[in-house]
Parts: structure tokens; sequence; C-alpha cells
């Protein structure tokens, strides 16, 4: 069994566009979502269109829950709190409500059993949206905040960095993200797991797409940050 886990497209549907051709080419059996669709992209509700199509599990990411609600004062630095409930504003009026209250509806983590192997996937931690888990964290610190239940695999989300890590025979991996990678690589991340008679195999995948053209729908739909969101996607870094 071939399982694709995707995440953090914010809005990039060009970059979704390329890894879900990327997908077919690796004939997937199964694609779960995990979250951080719509916000800080040109194109939101086209994103969540081809989302949506999918027909596949979803769950919520924390810029999911600034689509629904706005961001709060404490969830960001206060200096760029009012810019960024400007972009989150923008994006509202690009969905439809139908697709905002799909977005509030979603769950916020999956338990899978796939050929015996117990998968646990959540976008930042099973406690919290928002918490942040990096690459450089000690194995005492991941165990404690994102291996709280029995599994296998633990797959999260919502640091932009990818990695894969074993730590006491569970192994976790961060799948970085579509849209707005942020080690440096401008080509959109993605995980996949192989499973086959009780054996794993997980890789990172990246992906090219034309970043240029997402630079310009940025200017072209005047997005209320684009200068910044632009260089984020040229560089692959925040």
């Amino acid at each position: 069994m071939k399982l694709a886990f995707i995440s953090d497209i914010h809005g990039n549907a060009i970059a979704l566009d390329a890894v879900l051709q990327d997908l077919q080419q690796k004939n997937v059996d199964k694609v779960f979502i995990l979250g951080d669709i719509c916000y800080r992209g040109p194109e939101p509700q086209r994103a969540l269109d081809l989302v949506r199509a999918l027909d596949c599990n979803v769950i919520k990411g924390n810029a999911d829950e600034w689509v629904v609600r706005g961001v709060q004062q404490g969830e960001v630095p206060d200096h760029v709190l009012e810019l960024m409930n400007k972009e989150r504003d923008w994006i509202v009026s690009q969905l439809s409500d139908e697709s905002i209250d799909y977005l509030k509806e979603l769950p916020t983590q999956l338990n899978l059993g796939v050929e015996g192997i117990r998968i646990h996937a959540f976008h930042a931690t099973p406690d919290s949206l928002f918490e942040v888990v990096p690459p450089t964290a000690s194995d005492e610190t991941i165990l404690e905040k994102l291996v709280t239940s029995e599994a296998e695999l633990y797959i999260y989300a919502h640091i932009h960095k990818p990695y894969i890590r074993f730590i006491n025979g569970k192994c976790i991996v961060n799948i970085g993200s579509v849209g707005l990678p942020f080690d440096g690589l401008n080509k959109a991340s993605y995980s996949i797991v192989e499973i086959n008679e009780g054996s794993i195999q997980t890789s990172n995948v990246r992906v090219s797409y034309d970043v240029q053209k997402v630079v310009e729908q940025y200017m072209n739909v005047e997005y209320p940050n684009a200068e910044m969101m632009s260089k984020v996607v040229l560089q692959g870094k925040l």
C-alpha cells in the first residue's frame, strides 16, 4: 500500500498541481491532507477545490483555523498581527461561505491502521494546531510532544521543514510544505509511506513547479502582503 501525505498548501494551487501530477506518476493508493489549505496564497479557492476533489481524509491546520475565526493576539508577533489579519480577510473574500464552513468542521487528527501498521497523523502536535516542534528538537521533546499514542509511525506538518527521524523504535516524519517550504529549497514537499507485509518505507519528495508564475499571481491579485510572500516562495524560506 502506497500512501501520500501532503500539507501546508497555503493557497499555492500551482504547487499543488505539480504534486498531484507527481502522485499520479507514482501510482499512490491513498492521499491524506494534514491542513493549511488556503491561507497566504494567491489561489485559495482553487487550492481548496483541488483538495476536495481528491475525496480523501483531510484534517485542520492552524491556518485553516485562522481563516475561520481570524488571527488572535499571542498567536503571532504583535507587529505582524494586523497585516496577517488583512491577509486573512482577503483570503475570506476569495472563498465561498460553504468553503469556510468546510474548513470549520475539519477534524484535527487521524488514527490509521494500514496492514497492521498504526499511523498517528496531525498538523502540529496531537494537542495543538499551533505548537512548533522543530527538526532540531531533542529526542525527549519529540517523544513528549508528538509520541502521545500507541503507533509505529507519527506524521506531522506545520513547520515547513521536512525530516525523518527514528527514536526508540518509532518513526517520526515531518512532510514539509507543498506551497511554502522554509528549508531553503523552493520545491514543493510531501511524503510517501509504503507499507508491505509489515515493512515500512518512508520518503520525502521534492517537486519543481513554476515559482515565477506564483510570484506573478501574488502581484496580479493584489495580495495584501505580496512582496514578502513572493520572497518566501522564491527563496524557499521565511
